[in-house]
Order: C-alpha cells, then structure tokens, then sequence
C-alpha cells in the first residue's frame, strides 16, 4: 500500500552537508509519523529524527540534535533530513519508515524505505 521512495545519499567529506528526501507513493503521509534511522556496518538500528505530519512534531536523537534538521513538505508529499556539519561517525545506511506515532523504537514503524547509503569522508 506504502511506498516510500528515497534519495539523496553519497559521499560528502567532513563538515559538509546532505539533504536526504523520502517521498510516500500510493498513499500520504497524512496519518504517519515519518522518522529517520540509520545503521553503520557492524552496528544496530539507530533512530536519527521523526516528525508528526499533521502537526510537526519533531523528535532528535541526542547524537544529531543541532547539526541535522527534519522537515516535510505538504504539498510535496515529502520529508526531508537536511544534515549539517557531517562527521565520519554519521557514516550509514539511512532509512526512511512510518509509524502510527512519534516513536523513536524501530518495531513502531511499519513502512520502511530501502535505504540510501551516506558516506562521510575524513
């Protein structure tokens, strides 16, 4: 029913900036929360941002809170991660996926994204 499209990812250097965007196709993001997460090789699922489409209630992980910055577009139909001051930790493959609230637990989502991978370069 859900499908969520991504794009956006590559290789940045350190300190540089990516906007990531995820886009809903066959159905809006209307009665979703829309939330980030990514996961490094070797390492677990780590929510990143989420944000409530009707009101635009934001959630940040405490790792990339003032460096990255979730937004959505109405019209769009779209959410975006705009990521700042990039560091080789933020290194990942980063997904996109919906939930029913503002949750930061990825078992809350149910719609996920295939991933887009983010290269930050030392």
């Amino acid at each position: 029913q859900v499908q969520l499209v991504e794009s956006g990812g590559g290789l940045v250097q350190a300190g540089g900036s990516l906007r990531l965007s995820c886009a809903a196709s066959g159905r809006t993001f209307a009665a979703h929360t829309v939330g980030w997460f990514r996961q490094a090789p070797g390492k677990e699922r780590e929510f990143v941002t989420g944000i409530t489409w009707s009101a635009g209630t934001t959630l940040y992980a405490d790792s990339v809170k003032g460096r990255f910055t979730i937004s959505r577009d109405r019209a769009e139909n779209a959410v975006y991660l705009q990521m700042n001051s990039l560091k080789p930790e933020d290194t990942a493959d980063y997904y996109c996926a919906t939930a029913g609230g503002l949750y930061s637990s990825a078992s809350s989502y149910t719609y996920w994204g295939q991933g887009t991978q983010v290269t930050v370069a030392s």
